[in-house]
This record gives C-alpha cells, structure tokens and sequence, in this order.
C-alpha cells in the first residue's frame, strides 16, 4: 500500500461562481486542496475561469490549477503570479512535456500531468520521476457532474506500480459510490465538484469521500 494520506481537493467548477468566495469558505476547512479547472473553448467545449479570477479567491488552501487548455505554456506564468499552488497541463497538447514541468517547478509550484480517459498510462513512463502529481481523469472533461469510467481504477493501479511515491489524483464522477474504489486503487487525491457542493451538508459529503 503506499504511503499517502488521502486528501480532498473541492473542484469550483461546480461552486456559485458570483458567490465563489463564500462557496469556498463554506469547505476551506474541511477539504486539504482547492483544484481551478481553467478550460478555453478549445481543448474542451466549456469556457471557465482564466487567472484575474484566481487571483481574487480568498483561501488558505493550496490552489491547484488544471490547465485543460491548448497552450498551457502561455498561461504558466499568469496562474503562478495570481497564486496558484500547482498546476496540471494535459499530455495530450505538450509535446515538450519536461520543459513545462521544469518551467512550473522553477515558479515555486506543483507540477502535474493530466491525462484524458483515452490516453495510456505509459505515455508518462519516461517523466513520471519528475513530477510532483498525476491527474487522471475519470470523465472526459469539460463539465461537471458526469459519470465516472471505470476504465480509470486500471490507469491508477498501474501508475502506483510504475511510482510507489507519486501523489495520484483523480477528477471526474468521485462521490460517495466511486470514493473508497479509487483510493483502492491507489489513488491519494480525490477531486470533487458536484458531489460536495450540491450537498445539502457539504461537511459530510466531504467526511463521505474520506471514507
């Protein structure tokens, strides 16, 4: 078993966004992570939040970035300079997979990579060493409140076995029903939206994740 405590990380995608601050005060105590999905329109058909906005979240909680985005590199710099934590780019639009991690690492973040359902687990093999985090994505993304693939809990068995010590996060259909499957699996990050903010108690839906 790896050695991980298992965190959560509230996904404000599905927050009110003209109350983004008070939705994020109402579990900033209860979560360990804050995950901002950036999305342009392009490498997903949603537009959400670009960096002006991170920068007026209140919190005290890391805030990690998913740059579900074509140009991540563009955007590496403004996210760091609006306070962000971490940041995840997607394999499936870096080519040049290392210098970004380098280039996020060198600004003082977290460096991950996520992968889309379609993409295998061994397109990572020869950078996992490097990085700080894995996203895997168990929807594929663009909106909130879709149903988890199960295809998912493979592509995390088989990164914990390919790097014992590598923090695996995964965001898309993590609820009550999928949570203690993931951590299973081998997961430590779980991302949720949805489940957590259309709770009518939230500090429970977040006690239910935890297992």
């Amino acid at each position: 078993m790896h050695k991980h405590k298992v965190q959560i990380a509230a996904s404000i995608l599905s927050a009110d966004f003209g109350e983004l601050n008070k939705d994020i005060k109402s579990v900033e105590d209860k979560v360990d992570l804050l995950h901002v999905d950036v999305m342009d329109g392009h490498f997903v058909p949603n537009l959400t939040f670009g960096a002006p906005v991170v920068k007026c979240i209140k919190t005290k909680l890391p805030m990690i970035c998913h740059l579900m985005v074509e140009n991540p590199e563009d955007l590496i710099d403004d996210f760091a300079a609006a306070g962000a934590g971490g940041i995840s780019f997607h394999q499936e639009v870096a080519p040049h997979m290392n210098r970004l991690v380098e280039r996020i690492k060198s600004l003082r973040m977290k460096a991950g990579v996520a992968i889309n359902p379609a993409t295998p687990v061994w397109t990572l093999e020869d950078i996992v060493d490097e990085l700080d985090f894995v996203l895997v994505m168990s929807v594929n993304p663009g909106f909130g409140g879709q149903e988890f693939i199960p295809e998912a809990l493979e592509k995390v068995a088989l990164l914990r076995e390919m790097s014992p010590d590598l923090s695996i996060e995964v965001d898309g259909g993590v609820n009550e029903k999928t949570a203690a499957k993931i951590i299973e699996a081998g997961a430590n990050i779980l991302v949720s939206g949805s489940y957590i903010f259309s709770s009518k108690n939230r500090a429970d839906a977040i006690k239910n994740l935890r297992g």
